[in-house]
């Protein structure tokens, strides 16, 4: 019901503005995961393959959409900085300071490529900006690898999309099955992440406790 909604709304931007009206769908995806890139791009290629608008065109104007995007969302992680984000995981439950030190120590070996790669991630394609802005990764770094990446991801989806036609519905079909094993495995590392922390816990009050 909801893909349907989205490729109503989207057939509508791309027939009053052409491929800018992809790019625009696309900007927004970003900022609103919920909707899906993966009806969005193969529905650009459909229509370029109608002649609805230019298949360069599509792509140039849906990377140039995933940028736009994701800036919002780098700019958003920079504008909450370390202090604030540390002041907001606090308040999450079972999540600690040493936590978050972690997770920076992280992003500051592998976040070149966690924002490349990340941008080929469901639904992580967007969020993967927010840590990039809290951390401060050099802008141009962060354009570069948010275009190459938003790029080969567009292209990819916008060329089934183009080479399937009339059936390029076929596409959301094998996203969604690789959205569903991403979040599930996403899933199972929340569980054991809670049931190692539950753990600790108890062994952290028993300890206490003998200690009274």
């Amino acid at each position: 019901m909801i893909a349907g909604s989205v490729q109503q709304w989207v057939t509508s931007l791309m027939d009053t503005l052409g491929a800018p009206g992809a790019g625009l769908a696309i900007a927004l995806e970003n900022l609103f995961p919920p909707l899906p890139s993966e009806v969005i791009l193969p529905l650009a290629g459909f229509a370029a393959g109608a002649g609805k608008m230019g298949l360069l065109a599509a792509v140039l104007w849906t990377t140039a959409g995933s940028v736009v995007g994701a800036l919002a969302l780098y700019g958003l992680g920079a504008w909450l900085g370390r202090e604030r984000t540390i002041a907001l995981a606090s308040k999450v439950p079972l999540v600690k300071a040493s936590d978050i030190e972690k997770s920076e120590d992280w992003f500051a070996r592998h976040g070149t490529k966690a924002v490349f790669f990340g941008r080929m991630v469901p639904v992580f394609r967007s969020l993967i900006s927010v840590p990039a802005g809290v951390e401060r990764m050099p802008l141009p770094v962060f354009l570069g690898l948010t275009t190459l990446g938003s790029a080969i991801w567009n292209t990819a989806f916008i060329m089934a999309g183009y080479l399937l036609g009339e059936n390029w519905t076929k596409v959301s079909g094998y996203v969604s099955t690789y959205s569903k094993i991403i979040l599930g495995v996403v899933a199972l590392a929340l569980v054991a992440f809670v049931v190692r922390r539950v753990v600790r816990s108890r062994k952290e009050n028993r300890k206490e406790k003998q200690r009274g």
